[in-house]
Protein backbone atom coordinates (compact mmCIF):
# COMPACT_ATOMS: atom_id res chain seq x y z
CA UNK A 1 0.00 0.00 0.00
CA UNK A 2 1.33 3.30 -1.15
CA UNK A 3 1.20 6.52 1.40
CA UNK A 4 -0.65 8.94 -0.16
CA UNK A 5 0.35 12.70 1.03
CA UNK A 6 -1.82 15.06 2.19
CA UNK A 7 -3.26 18.10 0.93
CA UNK A 8 -4.85 21.41 1.69
CA UNK A 9 -8.18 21.78 0.55
CA UNK A 10 -9.12 25.06 1.92
CA UNK A 11 -8.71 27.09 4.76
CA UNK A 12 -11.07 28.47 7.22
CA UNK A 13 -10.92 31.39 9.86
CA UNK A 14 -12.47 29.23 12.65
CA UNK A 15 -11.85 25.82 13.68
CA UNK A 16 -16.11 25.39 13.81
CA UNK A 17 -16.26 26.06 10.15
CA UNK A 18 -13.46 23.56 9.35
CA UNK A 19 -15.16 21.06 12.04
CA UNK A 20 -17.99 20.88 9.46
CA UNK A 21 -16.11 20.26 6.56
CA UNK A 22 -14.50 17.77 7.83
CA UNK A 23 -18.09 15.61 8.73
CA UNK A 24 -19.40 16.69 5.81
CA UNK A 25 -16.19 14.85 3.60
CA UNK A 26 -16.78 12.23 6.22
CA UNK A 27 -20.59 11.90 5.16
CA UNK A 28 -19.19 11.35 1.61
CA UNK A 29 -16.74 8.96 2.76
CA UNK A 30 -13.63 10.69 2.23
CA UNK A 31 -10.74 10.98 4.70
CA UNK A 32 -9.90 14.82 5.62
CA UNK A 33 -8.71 15.76 8.92
CA UNK A 34 -8.01 19.76 10.50
CA UNK A 35 -5.15 21.50 10.63
CA UNK A 36 -4.63 23.80 13.57
CA UNK A 37 -2.36 26.69 12.60
CA UNK A 38 -2.27 27.90 15.55
CA UNK A 39 -3.07 25.15 18.36
CA UNK A 40 -1.24 26.88 21.04
CA UNK A 41 -3.67 30.99 20.69
CA UNK A 42 -5.16 32.84 23.86
CA UNK A 43 -7.52 30.24 24.21
CA UNK A 44 -6.40 27.30 23.91
CA UNK A 45 -6.80 24.19 21.46
CA UNK A 46 -9.92 23.90 22.24
CA UNK A 47 -10.85 26.74 20.89
CA UNK A 48 -13.83 27.23 17.85
CA UNK A 49 -13.81 30.74 17.20
CA UNK A 50 -11.71 32.63 14.68
CA UNK A 51 -8.06 32.10 14.68
CA UNK A 52 -4.61 34.48 13.22
CA UNK A 53 -3.48 31.69 11.43
CA UNK A 54 -6.72 29.93 10.34
CA UNK A 55 -7.85 26.23 10.46
CA UNK A 56 -6.97 24.04 7.27
CA UNK A 57 -8.70 20.74 6.07
CA UNK A 58 -6.88 18.10 4.33
CA UNK A 59 -7.13 15.35 2.19
CA UNK A 60 -5.26 12.91 0.83
CA UNK A 61 -4.25 14.22 -2.53
CA UNK A 62 -6.22 11.12 -4.07
CA UNK A 63 -9.32 12.28 -2.84
CA UNK A 64 -8.95 16.01 -3.55
CA UNK A 65 -10.69 16.14 -6.65
CA UNK A 66 -13.75 14.33 -4.72
CA UNK A 67 -13.21 16.60 -2.10
CA UNK A 68 -13.87 19.78 -4.17
CA UNK A 69 -16.61 18.74 -5.75
CA UNK A 70 -18.51 18.19 -2.93
CA UNK A 71 -17.32 21.90 -1.31
CA UNK A 72 -18.44 22.78 -5.05
CA UNK A 73 -21.85 21.26 -4.92
CA UNK A 74 -24.90 23.55 -4.01
CA UNK A 75 -28.65 21.54 -3.75
CA UNK A 76 -31.19 22.80 -5.72
CA UNK A 77 -32.97 23.58 -2.33
CA UNK A 78 -30.16 26.34 -0.99
CA UNK A 79 -30.24 28.45 -4.34
CA UNK A 80 -31.47 31.94 -3.19
CA UNK A 81 -33.85 32.98 -6.22
CA UNK A 82 -35.77 36.30 -6.47
CA UNK A 83 -39.12 35.08 -5.17
CA UNK A 84 -37.72 34.07 -1.95
CA UNK A 85 -37.19 37.87 -1.66
CA UNK A 86 -39.31 38.95 1.33
CA UNK A 87 -42.13 41.07 -0.07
Amino acid sequence: MTDTPWVELITYASGFEADITVARLGAEDIPAMRDNNDTVGIFGPGFQGASAFGVTVRVPLNRLDDAQAVLAYVAPDDVWTEADEPQ
